[in-house]
């Protein structure tokens, strides 16, 4: 199965430019409500994951600065701990799957490593469900 089938494309997707300071990042997820985002330079390419976690851990090392200067800093300057692994647009679903057991979202790259979009973790548990003998059994039951 392509994986396009799943993708929610970069338009209909949160994202913050690594350049952008801590404040616009956290206003982004603030406002979509999300715990973790792509993380794009400006050429458009996928260079990680960024969570609140790690705005968290950096708002903790830098405590006794004041708190709005720290919000002016650059996303670049924020210790990433976990780097969210990206799938090319050709992978299959077994990349998906792996990846999915321990990211929220799966990010999706071209040939050039422009980001295109991300496959969420739900999108693929709904899919993988569907496509078992349980999920076969529930759709005969309803």
């Amino acid at each position: 199965m392509n994986i396009l089938f799943f993708l929610t494309p970069k338009q209909e997707t949160a994202f913050v430019f690594n350049d952008c300071t801590i404040q616009e990042a956290i206003d982004e997820m603030e406002n979509y409500r999300y715990t973790a985002v792509p993380l794009l330079d400006r050429g458009g390419k996928y260079v990680g994951t960024l969570t609140e976690g790690d705005l968290l851990r950096k708002l903790q090392e830098d405590i006794h600065e004041n708190i709005s200067a720290v919000g002016k800093e650059r996303i670049s300057k924020v210790r990433r701990r976990w780097q969210y692994q990206p799938v090319r647009v050709g992978a299959d679903i077994g990349d998906l799957v792996t990846r999915a057991m321990n990211q929220n979202f799966v990010p999706v790259v071209d040939d050039k490593d422009v980001f295109i979009g991300i496959v969420p973790r739900k999108a693929i548990i709904e899919y993988c469900y569907r496509n078992s003998t349980l999920g076969e059994k529930n759709e005969k039951n309803h």
